[in-house]
């Protein structure tokens, strides 16, 4: 007699936020940067040959770090912050407030904060949705301008930073708070796959240029 066919475990698809802005920009730079230190790399004298691969090691991974790597992702159990030099992970239980002021953040019951480098703030979308909301506010007569706003307002939601906050609040609020057995946990890995090579380009450079 066979034994029955244990039921598969339950998937959870992410919902991702990147910046567009960051990834073409991130594109434009590393074929400027690529083009620029290889021309150097091949038809250069001396050192610099050297100082051109040393320089392409620090920048390539920094520019990848800052526009290419961020981004977060989302489910109904947990949440996952990539930065540029590090991945944060942490189940919904864990996790206290979601804003977007000057910068996207996200706050811990733990009163711990994490910046969301994959969803960027304009300034200027803030204020333009700050005077929206202040057009319609009877108790501000002069519409004054600020930099927050309220996101779980959806006529305020001019700006994509907000659209996206507000998203990962309804999330944390379908979660709800209380932790699932057997789910994620709390977790902060470094990118040293960024990390080593920066420093790596970084200490060629000093010597190479030291060398005179």
């Amino acid at each position: 007699m066979t034994s029955p066919t244990p039921p598969d475990e339950p998937t959870y698809a992410d919902r991702t936020f990147r910046s567009p802005a960051g990834l073409a920009g991130g594109v434009l730079l590393l074929a400027l940067i690529g083009w620029i230190g290889i021309d150097a790399a091949f038809r250069g004298e001396g050192r610099v040959p050297w100082l051109a691969l040393a320089g392409l090691l620090t920048a390539v991974p920094l520019i990848v770090a800052f526009t290419l790597r961020p981004v977060v992702a989302a489910n109904d159990r947990r949440i996952r912050i990539r930065n540029p030099f590090c991945t944060i992970t942490l189940p919904w239980a864990d996790v206290a407030d979601v804003r977007a002021g000057y910068s996207s953040e996200l706050f811990t019951r733990d009163g711990v904060k994490y910046q969301l480098w994959a969803v960027p703030v304009s300034l200027r979308q803030r204020k333009k949705a700050a005077r929206q909301q202040s057009r319609q506010a009877v108790d501000d007569p002069y519409r004054r301008t600020s930099v927050t706003t309220d996101v779980r307002n959806s006529k305020a939601r001019t700006a994509p930073a907000d659209q996206a906050v507000a998203d990962l609040r309804e999330l944390a609020e379908r979660a709800g708070d209380k932790p699932l057995d057997g789910g994620p946990t709390a977790s902060v890995r470094w990118a040293y796959e960024v990390i080593v090579p920066c420093v790596v380009g970084a200490v060629l450079l000093v010597v190479l240029g030291s060398l005179g």
